[in-house]
């Protein structure tokens, strides 16, 4: 995560394990940092803590020097559900081999993915490693930075976890060149790592940041990952037990407006308690570098390319990819009168808003520039369409991705009380909240809790990273995909570079 704020060059730092030469010379470059120079101040530890949030960031790179990537978690979260398909004229091949269900272990997707998620856990991990030694911090600091370190730790563990079911645990950093694998670790041992670490986190983090550090985690933050952590654990008293803190006692509310969470100009909002921070307004204008595995010295001020995938081409003002679409399955979901809808696609009928050749325009949308005559449309509009959210080439926007919204935070705390027993009244309170602000009726008296979650759930979270994981989790996949769908799906291959890689001491999933 990068903090709007902050002006900052990112430390990408790499273990390159210790060799010994013949002549035993032991030579450092002049003109680098090292890692025994650098950790002394509170500013490079605040340094060292945001490249582990930046490889956040990397989930929707864009290189070409790497893997290749190009949006690959929007693939492996967005089009693979029934939700999103690829369009049939200008999506990528992966694109359109991951919307009929073809997984392989070998395609780029599971292989950036997992590649950002444990260079996040290694940046941590050096933070957590380097407190201890000489340096500047004050006992404060290192509460904080401890707190901060473990926060991330635990959740790019826990998007391990949900994408791959039992990944390795790391909870230290490796410096022996020639033992660097990691076998697989029991989903008990991960889920007691991580709610261990997001214990410390609620205890050390602050509740909230100054304006120069907007976007960082708070306890808060924490606390309702305790309760997530727990519903995927299906710990129902302790998910009921954090959510009922936060609801009562935390500081988000739902927006009054269901627009407002993805408008460029209301960012960091009062419903949001994790968010991924981009940039602006200085990027460097290259969309090709996003990610800070590039060579190219990553900046904190670069974007997203969500506007250049998201946004429809075929001859569509601003010249984008329209690579992915939205299902009529998804659009039929929606129930008459649901102002959710029209934020979340474009259909024949609806202005278009696009920012192109330096200026906001406004156009009937075209049918033509989809294969099904619909695009994607959260995080755009007319509020989306303006200079401010886009690079000077206009490739790049720089609205944050909403992670965890408290509208989640309240659906999921209403599964906890239906399926731990809990009081009904509560979780029926819950989804009603959100529907209300949806401009829908209350659930009527009687209604199936559990249905009506599972449907505010996909609507209200529509285009974001979470209906995928909810089809595995509940186990509806059969229901969802009919004769396409194969169990194990339920967990992504591990990627087939790390299972070479490691010599069989990683297991690749079973049926991959």
């Amino acid at each position: 995560m990068i903090m709007k704020k902050i002006n900052i060059l990112f430390l990408t730092i790499c273990i390159l394990g210790v060799f010994s030469c013949k002549n035993e010379l032991d030579l450092q470059p002049l003109d680098r940092i090292t890692t025994d120079t650098f950790y002394k101040t509170r500013s490079d530890f605040d340094g060292a803590i945001f490249a582990s949030y930046s490889s956040i960031q990397d989930f929707w790179g864009t290189s070409t020097e790497t893997l290749s990537e190009r949006g690959e978690f929007w693939k492996i979260s967005m089009v693979i559900t029934d939700d999103v398909a690829a369009d049939n004229i200008q999506a990528d091949g992966i694109s359109q081999d991951i919307d009929n269900l073809q997984i392989r272990s070998s395609d780029v997707p599971y292989a950036a993915i997992y590649t950002q998620i444990y260079e996040g856990i290694l940046r941590a991990n050096l933070v957590l490693d380097n407190l201890e030694g000489d340096n500047d911090l004050t006992a404060e600091d290192k509460t904080v930075l401890d707190a901060e370190a473990k926060f991330l730790r635990a959740w790019f563990h826990f998007q391990a976890l949900k994408l791959f079911g039992t990944p390795p645990l790391v909870t230290e950093v490796l410096k022996d060149i020639n033992n660097l694998a990691q076998p697989n670790a029991t989903q008990d041992a991960l889920f007691t790592a991580i709610l261990s670490d997001l214990t410390t986190a609620a205890a050390g983090l602050p509740e909230e940041w100054d304006s120069g550090n907007t976007g960082r985690a708070t306890s808060w933050a924490a606390k309702s990952y305790i309760g997530k952590v727990n519903v995927w654990k299906k710990d129902w008293p302790s998910a009921i037990s954090a959510f009922e803190e936060v609801v009562t006692t935390g500081p988000y509310m739902l927006m009054p407006e269901f627009a407002s969470n993805f408008n460029y100009d209301e960012e960091n909002n009062m419903e949001s308690i994790f968010e991924i921070q981009f940039g602006g307004p200085f990027s460097d204008d290259n969309i090709w570098v996003f990610d800070d595995t590039h060579s190219e010295n990553f900046k904190a001020s670069q974007g997203i390319a969500r506007g250049n995938y998201w946004e429809p081409g075929n001859g569509a003002p601003g010249g984008k990819n329209g690579q992915w679409i939205p299902t009529q399955d998804l659009v039929d979901a929606f129930e008459p009168g649901d102002v959710r809808a029209e934020f979340t696609y474009y259909k024949d009928g609806d202005t278009y808003y696009v920012w192109a050749n330096g200026a906001t325009q406004s156009l009937p949308y075209d049918p033509a520039w989809s294969s099904n005559g619909m695009s994607l449309k959260k995080y755009g509009g007319e509020h989306n369409a303006v200079g401010g959210n886009h690079s000077p080439n206009e490739q790049a926007d720089f609205n944050n991705e909403r992670w965890f919204r408290f509208a989640e935070l309240k659906l999921l705390y209403a599964e906890a009380l239906i399926e731990g027993g809990g009081d009904l009244g509560i979780a029926k309170d819950q989804i009603d909240d959100v529907r209300v602000r949806a401009n829908l009726l209350p659930l009527p008296l009687g209604a199936d809790l559990k249905e009506a979650m599972i449907q505010e759930k996909r609507v209200e979270l529509a285009l974001e990273p979470h209906r995928w994981f909810d089809i595995t989790r509940w186990g509806i996949g059969a229901d969802v995909f009919g004769s396409a769908w194969d169990d194990k799906y339920n967990v992504f291959p591990f990627p087939l570079s790390e299972i070479d890689r490691s010599d069989g001491v990683l297991t690749q999933n079973s049926g991959y």
